[in-house]
């Protein structure tokens, strides 16, 4: 039995969607604690309070999933084997973030990570601007508050050699 086409659209989005949510809660595992941690750090006085990270993650990561789902809905008259690839690498580097700041305490390599995270976006978001612009339009947000995150990053580790590492 085949799906309806208008059917299968509405399941590939909820797919895209519990792929992206399911790269956040990777993540999240890692910082179940982390607001009691990130509050006794030092940090600069452009911090934002913990409570903004999860509503702009939960809009950056709702975000991202319709980006992926319209890349995948050219799948059929466009190659998007590279362009999903590369989605999926920054997801698990997305993901790995959290683990390497708040479960593992390793700032300088957060940083380092947290970098690498923002090329892979950049390329994800062009690979995907040429399959959809709006699919890579959507990634610019993401792009954005990760750029503004690798600077709180680097600004709290500096502030915290003795619990980020030095």
């Amino acid at each position: 039995m085949r799906l309806a086409p208008s059917t299968h659209r509405v399941v590939s989005l909820v797919a895209w969607l519990a792929i992206t949510f399911a790269a956040a809660a990777m993540g999240a595992a890692a910082s179940v604690r982390s607001a009691e941690f990130y509050a006794a750090l030092a940090q600069p006085a452009w911090a934002p309070p913990s409570a903004v990270f999860g509503p702009v993650w939960s809009v950056l990561y709702a975000l991202m999933a319709i980006a992926a789902w319209l890349v995948w809905e050219r799948s059929k008259s466009v190659g998007v084997r590279g362009p999903i690839t590369l989605f999926m690498v920054q997801l698990v580097a997305n993901a790995l973030w959290s683990w390497l700041f708040f479960a593992w305490r390793l700032g300088g390599a957060a940083f380092a990570e947290i970098v690498l995270l923002g090329v892979l976006i950049v390329a994800t978001a062009v690979s995907f601007w040429r399959v959809r612009a709006l699919a890579g339009a959507l990634l610019v947000p993401y792009l954005l508050w990760v750029t503004f995150a690798a600077f709180l990053n680097y600004s709290v580790w500096q502030l915290n050699p003795q619990v980020l590492g030095s």
